[in-house]
């Protein structure tokens, strides 16, 4: 009897993981994420989840971002009834990222409910905080590097992806009449370029790997990202102005804020405030002091045990003090979120900051096509304005992204992971990325190692065995 990998999601975005694999009528998904970026894709989270969450056996998930989690408490909601399994970090991410999502779409139900502006009547969240709670019960971890047997010919394990604290490559262990047959899923893999997480784990054999492609059709800047960084810093710091750096509240606001400690250490930038206005993202700091076993350097943390931060560093928690940050004068630098402008405390910086000309604005993460990011990085600065809170906000700060700053693989990186494996796979399933970028990557893995490569946007099921 054969296997089936179907992909439900991050088919044809970078959002939305979900992938079904199917075993002697056990059904196990591996991540739940939320379909993130323009309203048609949105949407999809709206759509009938099917199979029956009910019939799901397992969820297993690489790591805590809300486009592979995300869609966990729906999923409950829905009538799933068995264990998520993960590592202790993605878990201990993930139980603030699932409260804080569903936080928000309680809030956001209730503010179209009190103003009209939903078609929906009423309108409803996508889930509550008891659906999330739900889901966070649901829990069970497991180390790394650990083979664990789940039953009926199944078999587990977690290696280190080095994307967050708790990221991790999952590995799937399926028995045919005494053949092992192995599926080795990447998740969100990270380049080894982070100045405060260890890379990925290498694989040494794998006979299906499903690989994601969220840059598979290009390649990153491999100049210093700490010079890049800084350039923009003293250029902006030089106008008197406020440096606005949109990160997302788990990973990059932790890599960012490192980063700024250290261009102050070697004297690259001088010492300003420095405001990390995400309460979300100060809780995850305290979540990377448990899990050391993810950090590069030692030197990421005091003696004390509290993070590297830069010298006038202020972490604000309350809504009035939000406010208040944005009516301080520069110079400055605030990190908010959310990363891709979908909400959150950074559209407030925003409206208050892109009107000046003495103002940056610093992209440094992944922004979704349709997302508001993509929208201010290629369109806003051309048209004028960008809308915020149903407001035509005038767009003359200087709009910048640094590429050099990404947690994701590009196509250099890729190739040279698979040129590590020591038993080629026989097959390379390309996922998390837009249809082109797949098709690039498959284009150029078939050219390179002349290995059966397949976009998923073009085969959504895969039978194996």
């Amino acid at each position: 009897m054969s296997g089936n990998i179907k992909f439900l999601g991050a088919a044809d975005t970078v959002t939305g993981s979900r992938t079904l694999v199917e075993y002697r009528g056990r059904k196990i998904l591996v991540d739940c994420g939320l379909f993130q970026g323009a309203k048609p894709v949105r949407d999809r989270n709206w759509s009938k989840f099917q199979p029956d969450p009910a019939s799901i056996d397992t969820v297993v998930l690489t790591h805590a971002h809300l486009d592979h989690s995300g869609f966990l408490p729906r999923l409950c909601k829905q009538g799933f009834k068995g264990k998520i399994i993960t590592t202790p970090g993605t878990r201990d991410l993930s139980e603030i990222i699932l409260r804080d999502a569903a936080w928000l779409e309680e809030e956001s139900a209730k503010y179209a409910n009190e103003t009209g502006y939903s078609n929906h009547k009423p309108a409803l969240p996508l889930f509550t905080v008891e659906d999330a709670e739900d889901a966070i019960t649901r829990f069970v971890t497991e180390p790394r590097h650990q083979w664990i047997d789940l039953g009926e010919g199944v078999n587990l394990r977690f290696l280190r992806a080095g994307h967050i604290i708790g990221a991790s490559l999952v590995q799937l262990a399926f028995d045919f009449d005494g053949q092992q047959k192995t599926i080795t899923f990447t998740g969100d893999l990270g380049n080894g370029r982070s100045h405060i997480l260890r890379g990925p784990d290498q694989v040494s054999e794998t006979d299906i790997l499903v690989l994601e492609s969220t840059y598979g059709d290009r390649e990153q800047p491999r100049t210093s990202g700490l010079d890049a960084l800084a350039a923009v810093v003293k250029r902006t710091l030089a106008r008197d102005g406020v440096l606005v750096i949109p990160a997302f509240a788990v990973g990059r606001a932790q890599e960012v804020t490192y980063m700024l400690r250290l261009l102050e250490d070697r004297r690259q930038i001088p010492s300003v405030p420095v405001i990390l206005d995400s309460p979300m993202a100060r809780a995850a700091m305290a979540v990377c002091l448990k899990h050391p076993e993810d950090q590069v350097l030692e030197s990421a943390f005091h003696g004390s045990g509290e993070p590297m931060l830069p010298r006038q560093f202020e972490a604000l928690t309350s809504a009035d003090e939000s406010m208040l940050a944005c009516m301080r004068s520069g110079p400055m630098i605030v990190i908010s979120a959310s990363g891709m402008l979908s909400g959150g405390r950074i559209l407030h910086h925003l409206k208050a900051r892109l009107p000046s000309e003495q103002n940056t604005v610093l992209f440094t993460g992944y922004q979704a096509e349709g997302s508001k990011g993509r929208y201010l990085q290629e369109q806003a600065v051309k048209e004028g304005t960008v809308r915020i809170h149903h407001q035509e906000v005038p767009v003359r700060a200087e709009v910048v992204t640094l590429h050099h700053l990404s947690s994701h693989v590009d196509q250099h990186d890729i190739i040279a992971y698979i040129e590590r494996i020591r038993s080629l796979p026989k097959q390379i399933l390309i996922n998390h990325g837009v249809p082109e970028a797949q098709v690039a990557l498959a284009n150029m893995l078939r050219e390179r190692f002349a290995i059966d490569a397949r976009p998923v946007s073009q085969c959504p099921r895969v039978d194996f065995g």
